[in-house]
């Protein structure tokens, strides 16, 4: 029997371009991602998804974030069998099920009440998964959850649209509530905060971003547990630049721009780890 398709208001909309990104890596001959539950969610969302905004090379660049996003957590999962995750701003992000985590890992996706109430028509049920309808910078989510195993925190997509003294604090509850854990994120230069915004104003898409990482050892000093770890300029990965060159031009152009200390620091990959109590 066909699943009940799920009818969203247009002010719903927003939440759908990453969605689309990755379902359309889905059905392409070559995925990276390759993630059958976001195209199966799709396919059940009554929506004119070819209207959407997406930005150009979406259908790449959002499941190459993902993937890399992924690894970092399988590799936390592998060395903390017992932990616990906290997918910060997940959106319709279907994370928990591409990983797939043991029986000792407890999984937190926190996101605004109306995206959580998304989630709940869309995905099922698991053991040891739990959905927090809140904002992330209220503190009674996180009083919620125990705060006695290593933590994973996965903030993909989400920091940029935070204002630093927020965010800040948030990570500061964070390293302050578990024994020790990671947090990554993608962090986005103060200039690429300010492009991306003046490029959604030109599209007609609604997009506000505030915060804008420049120096990641400047996050060590707000909140003084944390400890860079690894920094990766996200645009010039080389799988992402090969699938980005359509043709000669376009990839004596990526590689002239990753040699710009300017270009490699607008997008970063960034994981920090810390010691707690």
């Amino acid at each position: 029997m066909e699943a009940k398709k799920v009818h969203l208001s247009k002010d719903k909309a927003t939440y759908l371009a990453t969605l689309y990104g990755k379902a359309m890596d889905a059905s392409a001959e070559s995925p990276i991602l390759g993630d059958r539950f976001a195209a199966d969610a799709v396919a059940r969302i009554d929506y004119d998804f070819e209207a959407l905004k997406l930005p150009r090379g979406g259908e790449i660049t959002l499941p190459m974030r993902a993937r890399h996003f992924d690894q970092w957590t399988r590799a936390f999962l592998a060395a903390n069998p017992e932990s616990t995750v906290l997918h910060l701003g997940c959106g319709l992000d279907t994370r928990v099920y591409r990983i797939d985590p043991g029986p000792k890992v407890r999984w937190f996706d926190v996101d605004l009440p109306e995206v959580i109430a998304l989630r709940e028509q869309l995905y099922p049920e698991r053991e040891g998964y739990r959905r927090m309808g809140a904002s992330v910078t209220e503190p009674a989510w996180l009083e919620a959850i125990p705060g006695d195993t290593p933590v994973l925190v996965i903030a993909e997509g989400l920091m940029m649209y935070l204002h630093e003294k927020d965010g800040t604090a948030l990570l500061r509850r964070i390293t302050e509530r578990f024994p020790s854990g990671q947090i990554a994120f993608d962090g986005y230069s103060g200039a690429m905060v300010r492009l991306v915004s003046r490029l959604a104003t030109v599209r007609g898409a609604k997009v506000e971003l505030v915060w804008g990482v420049d120096d990641p050892h400047a996050l060590e000093k707000q909140v003084p547990k944390l400890r860079l770890v690894e920094s990766v300029g996200f645009l010039t990965m080389p799988e992402l630049v090969g699938r980005l060159s359509k043709n000669g031009f376009t990839r004596v152009m990526h590689g002239a721009m990753g040699r710009l200390p300017f270009y490699r620091n607008l997008v970063r990959h960034l994981r920090y780890e810390f010691q707690g109590r």
